[in-house]
């Protein structure tokens, strides 16, 4: 008798305090992992995209380059340099720039702009932040800078134009670019533009360069 209600109490024993504290931490422990596992995928996902806007942004300035004819003062190297512009970063080159004999054109040149992809006026044409796509370029007239926005509609066409004496205030990415003389051998131009995502909240920072060699 004595033995069969030791059995049956024996048998009906519930969880220790031990075991409950060692499963809630297995469960913890999991939970924080997917919680983890979660946030690295948005991240690199965020990052993906930025890299992939950074790669399209490079190709494009690259193309706009490479349209110009070698003796304008956008693409050529003054006579005595080996190269102009730059791809160091925080290093801005604006300048005039005079093209070698025989063209000698002359004009000052931004070898750098900054592209917002959330533009937005306010206006019929862009009414609401983030529905257009805008590059700000630099120039120079009567030893003032001026600042020309073009911006752009979702389909590609350009929407308009807003010329300031300020800088603009929101922008995605930063371009530079550097035109290099006679390399990668005599005769030809190396492009390289170099694009940086502004947002330092993304991690490890956003960077892509490319170049191209032209006549």
């Amino acid at each position: 008798m004595s033995a069969s209600f030791q059995s049956k109490k024996t048998g009906s024993r519930g969880f220790s305090l031990i075991e409950v504290m060692v499963a809630t931490a297995v469960l913890t422990i999991g939970l924080v992992s997917v919680a983890a596992l979660a946030t690295t995928m948005l991240a690199t996902g965020k990052r993906s995209k930025y890299m992939s806007l950074a790669s399209t942004l490079a190709s494009e300035k690259l193309e706009d380059l490479s349209r110009y004819p070698s003796d304008v003062p956008q693409v050529c190297v003054p006579t005595g340099s080996t190269s102009v512009g730059s791809i160091t970063s925080g290093s801005n080159i604006m300048q005039t720039t005079t093209c070698p004999s025989p063209s000698t054109a002359s004009g000052s040149v931004a070898y750098y702009d900054d592209v917002d992809i959330s533009f937005g006026t306010g206006g019929g044409d862009c009414p609401s932040q983030g529905g257009c796509f805008s590059e700000t370029v630099s120039s120079v007239a009567n030893n003032t800078t001026q600042y020309s926005t073009i911006y752009h509609s979702p389909d590609g066409r350009i929407t308009g134009v807003i010329s300031t004496s300020q800088p603009t205030q929101t922008m995605t990415f930063h371009r530079q670019w550097l035109i290099e003389a006679n390399t990668p051998v005599t005769g030809v131009r190396r492009i390289t533009v170099y694009v940086t995502l502004t947002n330092n909240t993304v991690k490890p920072p956003v960077t892509f360069q490319m170049s191209a060699v032209r006549p």
